[in-house]
């Protein structure tokens, strides 16, 4: 919108095309995302390793004694854990069990797919408003909505992730990428089949690569219209035009 306000759209589309032009915003913008979500990863296993260091030492005892008897120290041991040793062995547990590999590999997987996918919907909406905010409000409630539900499918699979409801919200494109990542957690093949993952990744490659030529046919016409309010009618008028 305020790159159409003050005519700079004009001046970029002399220089590149259209689809390159909202191909740049949406790759520049998922980098920096996906650079931010590392730079978390990094800073939350460099404060992981630093809150080892001031844990007391009878507590590292008990956490060791948990370890050797997994989890279950006998009624007559000599060390009883405590609650904050049982707590920290827990967590140790559960990061030295899960299936790392797969679940960082399908984070970025998702993160960059899911992107995408709206990223490129959201560019479409942004290419076609002017001045007035309530327009862009008016055309991005159909793309918020989806988004709304899959959270709160989301925390629903959080607590059971092979209900009817979360396999298939984890494989349609509009909700795959929270509702999935939040079923993988819970372990593969075990919770959540090889045979949905990859319906769920070919659907979502197949969602984001639809959306992104839709919506770059809708840029090509929507970033260089100014003063006309478009309804959602004659944006689809304008992606599934021959040209």
């Amino acid at each position: 919108m305020e790159e159409k306000t003050n005519r700079i759209a004009e001046v970029m589309i002399s220089s590149v095309k259209p689809f390159q032009l909202m191909m740049g915003k949406i790759i520049g913008i998922g980098a920096v995302g996906l650079t931010q979500f590392l730079m978390w990863i990094v800073l939350i296993i460099g404060l992981t390793a630093a809150a080892q260091l001031l844990i007391p030492h009878d507590v590292l005892e008990q956490v060791n004694t948990l370890q050797q008897y997994n989890g279950q120290v006998p009624a007559g041991g000599m060390v009883q854990a405590g609650e904050a040793a049982q707590r920290i062995y827990k967590f140790q547990h559960t990061m030295s069990t899960a299936n790392w590999p797969v679940i960082i590999g399908c984070f970025i997987f998702y993160f960059l797919g899911g992107y995408l996918f709206y990223a490129s919907l959201f560019a479409a909406v942004g290419s076609v408003v002017n001045e007035d905010p309530q327009d862009a409000q008016s055309l991005m409630l159909p793309i918020t909505m989806p988004i709304i539900f899959s959270f709160i499918i989301m925390s629903n699979a959080v607590q059971d992730p092979s209900t009817s409801i979360a396999t298939w919200a984890s494989i349609v494109p509009f909700s795959s990428p929270m509702v999935m990542m939040a079923r993988i957690a819970y372990g593969v093949p075990g919770t959540v089949p090889y045979w949905q993952l990859a319906a769920s990744m070919i659907s979502l490659i197949g969602g984001f690569l639809l959306t992104t030529w839709l919506s770059g046919k809708i840029y090509r016409t929507g970033i260089l219209m100014y003063g006309k309010k478009v309804s959602w009618k004659e944006m689809g008028k304008w992606a599934f035009r021959k040209s």
